[in-house]
């Protein structure tokens, strides 16, 4: 048998499926954490509340500048705990391999996976395997569930929020959705931007001493724009975006090149929070201290005289932000 590439022995229950695991993910994830032999295992949250989150990821190319598909699942699965107010603690993990992918680039990405887990502090504490027909995959999907405990803070929800209250994001936007472009290379365009994939977890731990902290989120898919129209639809107000959204220039370039518009693309370690006004410039600055933090921002203010997304331009204008529709780059996360 072919013993570099993935083949349909490798996910029948038996030997070949069995070394698998033991020379790929127990070597990189650890015995002690993950336990192939139960079907449940016990989770100690020190008495805390449980928070439970669920993600799946499909990214192409599987390999890209700034990260790949193992640590993009910890960190996609990680933030969405982090910015419900949670510490995340254990992810499991569902691998769907295609037949005849190769076992070394799968070593490389369980590997990373692994290490984005140990900065990131959470154990994979459980997990499954399946192998797919040639065909009928994309080399390799990855499923998580992640289990946090609730920190304590304010509650965040969008009942909260309040005409004023103030919109920050905790850096540049559009830098994942660039570098997935760019690392396709289907438009002949090559540059040196990486992906903002990151663990939020000290930024987000950061705002919720704030008691004015009113609400978080990862813009992911759909980016910074789709959270806006989120807020729009959960509030009730409208949401004015201000000239200061930070985006880098060599983002912009590639953006205008080729049509796209930044703020509709996917960020995986930013958050976008709302707090009160009168906090936020201190938020901000704690924001700033902080790795990954550094070009956080006040890019806007919900407003009760809209009841749309507004974005005034660096000329002084303003434009509607309108719903996203299409999805501008399949498969970014």
């Amino acid at each position: 048998m072919d013993d570099i590439h993935i083949s349909l022995a490798h996910g029948n229950g038996g030997r070949f499926m069995r070394e698998l695991i033991d020379d790929i993910f127990v070597q990189h994830l650890g015995k002690a954490e993950l336990d192939v032999q139960a079907d449940a295992v016990p989770i100690d949250l020190n008495g805390g509340e449980a928070m439970i989150t669920t993600d799946g990821f499909t990214v192409q190319p599987l390999e890209f500048p700034g990260g790949d598909i193992g640590s993009l699942a910890v960190h996609g699965t990680v933030n969405d705990l982090s910015v419900a107010g949670a510490r995340p603690m254990y992810l499991t993990l569902n691998a769907f391999i295609e037949e005849g992918f190769e076992i070394a680039m799968l070593d490389r990405l369980v590997a990373s996976l692994a290490a984005a887990a140990r900065t990131a502090g959470v154990r994979v504490s459980a997990g499954d395997t399946k192998v797919l027909r040639r065909g009928e995959g994309g080399g390799l999907y990855l499923a998580t569930t992640g289990v946090g405990v609730r920190l304590p803070g304010p509650q965040l929800s969008m009942q909260s929020i309040r005409d004023g209250d103030r919109l920050l994001v905790t850096g540049s936007v559009g830098d994942h959705g660039t570098a997935i472009m760019l690392a396709r290379e289907e438009f002949g365009l090559r540059g040196d931007i990486l992906s903002d994939s990151a663990p939020v977890a000290a930024l987000t731990e950061t705002l919720l001493q704030f008691d004015g902290l009113k609400f978080m989120r990862d813009p992911t898919r759909g980016g910074l724009a789709s959270v806006a129209h989120e807020l729009v639809r959960g509030t009730g107000l409208g949401v004015r975006l201000n000239a200061a959204i930070p985006v880098r220039e060599q983002v912009q370039s590639v953006c205008e090149m080729l049509g796209y518009d930044p703020l509709y693309l996917a960020c995986e370690g930013r958050v976008v929070a709302i707090i009160a006004a009168a906090q936020a410039e201190a938020a901000v600055a704690a924001c700033r201290e902080l790795p990954g933090g550094s070009d956080a921002e006040i890019i806007g203010e919900m407003s009760a005289n809209e009841s749309r997304v507004i974005l005034a331009t660096e000329l002084g204008g303003e434009r509607f932000l309108e719903e996203l529709e299409d999805d501008p780059l399949p498969r970014i996360c």
